[in-house]
């Protein structure tokens, strides 16, 4: 460890629980942040004040002025630009700690590139909204051996629990399925900055203790809050159940899925779109579309204004297709003006 480094991090070597060779295991570490939303943009900036050497921040989405009530490392200039939220989320982490490394990956997570974006992490934190994402994750990570920390949060209320494979249970083990029924979002239950921050919290600790090299200290506990009424509660996680089909049974589906459906964008009157997973000509798609409607484009993505919908598409061939609901509405749209 270097001078530098010993003084920037004096405080945390301090704590007797990391200690300098703790810090310096941290300077070595690789740590995936999977959702740069309200969670992940505070782990990831957490991490970084931490020194985690390196970062790579995977979203697939852009910041809207709507975020920025909870999502920690953005400000205005970002939602005014349309920035993606992985690209703001480096650029901010770079001016926080220009030591460590960061990769920010403008893509949806998915069973073709899990292998790429997860298979160098030491630890993986849960920043998604969505369940399908939360078991590829599991999939991937008990695959692999790799702890995760799962995490959500919605109105006043949210809950973190640490998959340790080997030692706890898994996520399938304690949501063998996706809740059913219409489930509160962000955008009809709303949601609170400091619920954010105290799931966020937490899940960062467990991740700082893996990647300190102390997994055995992170607790087999599934906790909840609610900030507004002040309640908190911690349970102990079932043990792993022989008959999980993941951590069981040793089945992972969720690495296997490789359908390009439409996908509803959790809390948003929106749908992705990912028709054709080849590349885009944004100059090209611009010059299409101008005469068509209000276009704004940049090196990260395109913005086209048609009516009531607002339809971001990235080099990659997603699209985010904003003002419906309808999966069959944004496939539609996307044939249309985007091919």
């Amino acid at each position: 460890m270097s001078p530098a480094e010993r003084e920037r991090y004096s405080r945390q070597i301090l704590f007797a629980g990391l200690g300098e060779r703790g810090q310096q295991a941290l300077i070595r570490s690789h740590a995936v942040v999977a959702g740069c939303g309200a969670l992940g943009s505070f782990q990831a900036g957490a991490l970084a004040r931490a020194g985690a050497g390196t970062l790579t921040i995977i979203d697939r989405d852009y910041v809207e002025p709507s975020n920025l009530q909870r999502q920690w490392l953005f400000e205005e200039a970002d939602a005014a630009a349309a920035l993606p939220k992985a690209v703001a989320a480096a650029r901010r982490i770079n001016a926080i700690n220009s030591a460590i490394r960061v990769r920010a990956v403008v893509a949806d997570l998915t069973a073709e590139n899990a292998a790429e974006l997860l298979g160098e992490a030491n630890v993986i934190l849960d920043g998604t909204d969505n369940f399908d994402a939360r078991y590829l994750i599991n999939d991937f990570a008990v695959s692999r051996g790799k702890p995760w920390i799962y995490g959500a949060a919605v109105g006043s209320y949210g809950v973190t629990m640490p998959v340790i494979p080997g030692r706890t249970a898994c996520l399938r083990c304690v949501y063998p399925q996706a809740p059913s029924g219409i489930q509160p979002t962000c955008e009809t239950a709303g949601v609170l900055g400091p619920v954010v921050a105290a799931v966020a919290s937490l899940q960062t600790a467990d991740a700082m203790k893996v990647l300190a090299g102390r997994p055995e200290l992170v607790r087999a506990r599934i906790a909840t809050l609610d900030v507004w009424d002040g309640s908190l509660r911690q349970i102990g996680m079932p043990p792993p159940d022989p008959d999980c089909p993941c951590c069981g049974r040793r089945e992972f589906p969720y690495l296997e899925d490789s359908a390009l459906e439409p996908v509803r964008m959790c809390g948003r009157n929106a749908v992705q779109v990912r028709e054709r997973p080849g590349p885009i000509d944004l100059s090209e798609l611009r010059a299409r579309l101008e005469p068509l409607g209000k276009v704004n484009v940049n090196e990260f993505a395109l913005r086209f204004v048609t009516g009531p919908y607002e339809i971001t598409v990235f080099p990659d061939g997603r699209a985010i297709v904003k003002g419906t609901g309808d999966t069959g509405v944004a496939r539609s749209l996307y044939a249309r003006y985007v091919g």
